[in-house]
């Protein structure tokens, strides 16, 4: 039996004389971040397996923040890791540049330039004064975040279909910020959305 997971923490590994029960540890990884000797990763997906009396396991894939590269382990019931809390501040976006997000510090009122690349598949939906979100461990962003809805304008797609029926049909449309989702057929050019930054999927008309 296997249970998976579709998660986002971050944590540093770490070989640790303390055990920790599996269950504890898997609460622990679900809501925290874990320190070890100089290397940050993200969770990228977890999958949970028994082996019927074999034990339990852990297999993680991991992305390296430092570089990008991702990795697969497997942890044992009696692997350990230590503890660490990552901050989480909020930012005003202020604009969008070679690759790199400029944000404003709402209390120090200082500027911090982050790769935009840290929004994940979110960063196209990145707008002027947007408040977002950074995950940060000992001042360095590991992780951005922004709303989960945000309001975009249709920039491009068919005319609205006519003779629709009692089933939903759907067509793209290419949005102002570039990206292409599938809308309902009754919309046009010109109209606001309401759109999901995280499956890049219509909710509904922006009201006006």
């Amino acid at each position: 039996m296997s249970l998976r997971l579709k998660v986002s923490f971050f944590f540093f590994l770490k070989k640790s004389n303390r055990v920790l029960s599996f269950l504890l540890l898997l609460v622990l990884w679900l809501i925290n971040s874990f320190y070890d000797a100089g290397k940050v990763y993200q969770v990228l997906e977890v999958e949970h397996k028994q082996r019927g009396r074999g034990g339990a396991s852990m297999q993680v894939e991991l992305r390296n923040i430092d570089n990008g590269n991702k990795q697969s382990l497997r942890f044992n019931t009696e692997e350990a890791v230590e503890r660490v809390f990552v901050q989480e501040r909020s930012f005003t976006f202020l604009y969008e540049e070679q690759g790199k997000a400029y944000l404003m510090d709402p209390e120090k009122f200082e500027q911090l330039e982050v790769p935009t690349e840290l929004f994940g598949n979110a960063a196209p939906y990145l707008k002027e004064d947007m408040q977002v979100k950074l995950q940060l461990y000992d001042e360095a962003p590991l992780s951005g975040s922004i709303p989960k809805q945000v309001t975009c304008t249709i920039k491009e797609t068919q005319p609205p279909m006519k003779g629709l029926t009692a089933t939903p049909r759907y067509k793209k449309a290419l949005l102002d910020n570039n990206v292409t989702i599938q809308v309902p057929a009754y919309l046009d050019t010109g109209e606001e959305i309401i759109v999901d930054t995280n499956e890049h999927s219509f909710i509904s008309r922006a009201n006006k």
